[in-house]
């Protein structure tokens, strides 16, 4: 369990918000655990939440003339190590992250997370409860289903997500309708105007959609391969032998990208944990230049329109999968964090439970592995998730950040 000493913090004292026994603790410096959930002491950990242990993260120094790699921190692709890169010492290029399946964590770090005893909601509110009163009960047909936004193109992920939708059909006994969705803001104002009723949510703006929007958030995708969620990866190009580190994002000579404020990977995780582990707050230490997406700060970053950045790890690797004249060798990872929860899978509160049921029929009670669905989305099965739980150090990084849930600030 996290301890901390309270709610949000005045900017110039964000770093006395010491967090013991957290998620996160040293071992997110030195990546995931193994796959397993477990620190090299044996002891459990889950998430990429906050800790006090602290580290610099150290990799200064001077940088080389142009032509091959001359970063003394640019490790071998084949001397990565899952379960300690050892991100103090080392830089990689995210081939090397790539090649080991490091972008995501495993079934088992969501089952620690699932698991851990959390005694309340660390920030905000939680999900409301289904109203007592059966007429404020909603039934409605059709089903909208309210989709987070895409990075990269919606019209492609609607036939890959046919399948859900018409299984949701068949098990809620609805007619089911897409609607996509251009920003968070869109997503979370969806559904608190009741225009919404099912659907996913981005990691960071999931409170946003609890305190605002009326969601319960239910499910969270495991992939084929049995690996779920994602990274934080701080990353620069290749090229850039001066930056090893995050504390390299705070000389003059760096423009460093985010992606949108909301975001959990893009903004509000490396605000709080550059922060904490390499002393670098972001708008103090450098200028947040907002790209609008991962997306974006990943083009932006490879073109040369920025130097470095936080990044969604997925992301990047969709990017890059998707993209002719892009490669893992354009890239190097100076820092990555134990894995974050996915962008759950939703409700409204006011669901008839009756379509509830059907909903998680069709997605925790269907098995998907196989399928072209599984294949497409890269989601073969929906495990069941308490928000409070799962989403902790989510909930704990925005409180260190002194998040507000008010829809001006997605």
């Amino acid at each position: 369990m996290v301890n901390d000493t309270g709610g949000p913090m005045e900017t110039h004292s964000r770093r006395k918000f010491i967090l013991t026994g957290g998620a996160i603790g040293m071992a997110g410096l030195a990546g995931c655990s193994g796959g397993s959930g477990e620190s090299g002491d044996g002891s459990e950990e889950a998430g990429a939440g906050l800790d006090g242990s602290g580290d610099d993260g150290s990799g200064n120094g001077d940088g080389g003339s142009g032509g091959e790699p001359d970063d003394p921190m640019l490790a071998d692709d084949s001397t990565f190590e899952y379960s300690d890169p050892n991100w103090e010492e080392n830089n990689y290029l995210l081939t090397a992250v790539a090649e080991n399946d490091y972008f995501q964590g495993s079934k088992t770090d969501l089952e620690n997370m699932q698991n851990r005893d959390i005694g309340e909601i660390a920030h905000g509110e939680p999900p409301q409860e289904l109203p007592d009163d059966e007429s404020e009960w909603v039934d409605p047909d059709p089903l909208i289903y309210v989709d987070k936004p895409g990075e990269s193109g919606e019209a492609q992920f609607e036939e890959n997500i046919q399948p859900l939708l018409d299984r949701l059909e068949e098990t809620t006994g609805r007619s089911v309708e897409w609607q996509p969705v251009d920003s968070n803001a869109a997503t979370v104002e969806s559904f608190r105007a009741g225009r919404g009723h099912l659907g996913d949510i981005s990691t960071g703006t999931s409170a946003f959609g609890v305190n605002l929007g009326g969601v319960v958030p239910f499910a969270d995708p495991i992939s084929p391969s049995g690996q779920f969620g994602y990274r934080l990866l701080a990353i620069t190009r290749a090229d850039e032998d001066d930056i090893r580190s995050v504390e390299d994002f705070a000389r003059d000579d760096v423009s460093v990208a985010h992606s949108e404020p909301a975001s959990n990977s893009g903004h509000q995780a490396p605000s709080a944990l550059f922060d904490q582990y390499f002393d670098v707050t972001p708008d103090e230490d450098y200028e947040v230049n907002f790209s609008g997406g991962h997306d974006q700060t990943g083009r932006g970053i490879a073109v040369g329109d920025y130097d470095a950045g936080p990044i969604c790890s997925t992301c990047l690797e969709d990017l890059i999968e998707s993209t002719d004249d892009m490669s893992y060798d354009d890239f190097k990872v100076v820092w990555g964090s134990n894995p974050f929860p996915p962008g759950p899978l939703v409700h409204r509160y006011d669901l008839h439970p009756d379509i509830v049921e059907g909903i998680k029929e069709a997605t925790i009670g269907t098995d998907w592995t196989g399928t072209d669905y599984a294949e497409n989305t890269g989601e073969a099965e929906y495990i069941p998730i308490d928000f409070e739980r799962v989403f902790h150090d989510i909930l704990v990084i925005q409180r260190y950040n002194g998040v507000e849930y008010e829809s001006g600030n997605l």
